[in-house]
């Protein structure tokens, strides 16, 4: 008997110990995770996009740029809304890609670009014209570098956290956000106002909105195993 229960025990602690023996955290494995599917609305009637004038570089740039600081689209979703689970453990994604900011039409291409700590962002020069990146932050250091026509790519990392502001300082109308996040459970919203995180582990969390100029909204969801968890923020001019 005494033998049979040793095997049992020792069965037992072979099964707890294999995922973590195999690399795999039991908290994001797909099996005993679930998703938070969302909306991000805007509440009202949204204000009219605001147009700029561009008084340079009129060939690579155009006559006008449309500001992307609160794009609404036809269905009122907002775009470029960043959601994240406040608190969460986990390591940073490592994208099969190095995340890719380009300067294309003179206006950044994504506006708001998601990036994990640590991990080098390639920003781009596809204009062909002199652009000057200058990034404002707090918890890592501010660059500003000049990056002319013949340098196409420049390669930059943040290793902590923070929403970091970026523009360009040869055009004054040419600003975006690398948002930085040392977990995976986030995501940025689309045309449409849709986002989906992933692998979220069980449980009870806080979810955090992100928007430019609608500022943070917070929610309380609870996650379920192998199920979507279904959110819709509703945000409106202060």
């Amino acid at each position: 008997m005494q033998r049979v229960l040793r095997w049992f025990f020792i069965a037992g602690v072979l099964a707890l110990s294999l995922p973590f023996l195999a690399g795999i955290s039991p908290e994001v494995n797909a099996q005993s995770s679930g998703s938070i599917v969302g909306e991000v609305k805007y509440n009202g009637t949204p204000p009219a996009p605001k147009v700029i004038k561009v008084n340079k570089d009129n060939q690579a740039c155009g006559n006008e740029k449309t500001s992307e600081e609160l794009v609404v689209g036809a269905n009122k979703g907002i775009q470029w809304a960043v959601v994240s689970v406040v608190g969460a453990k986990g390591p940073a994604p490592k994208p099969a890609q190095k995340p890719t900011l380009d300067q294309k039409g003179c206006h950044f291409q994504p506006h708001v670009l998601l990036a994990p700590v640590g991990v080098g962002i390639d920003i781009l020069n596809s204009d062909g014209i002199l652009h000057n990146i200058h990034t404002f932050s707090k918890a890592n250091p501010s660059f500003n570098k000049a990056q002319p026509k013949f340098k196409k790519v420049i390669t930059e990392k943040f290793d902590k956290p923070e929403v970091v502001k970026i523009r360009c300082d040869a055009h004054s109308w040419m600003s975006g956000w690398v948002v930085v996040q040392e977990h995976p459970f986030y995501a940025v919203s689309d045309a449409n106002g849709s986002f989906k995180i992933d692998n979220v582990p069980p449980g009870k969390h806080k979810l955090e909105l992100w928007h430019e100029t609608l500022g943070k909204v917070a929610k309380d969801v609870e996650v379920k195993a192998g199920a979507p968890t279904k959110v819709t923020f509703e945000l409106t001019k202060k």
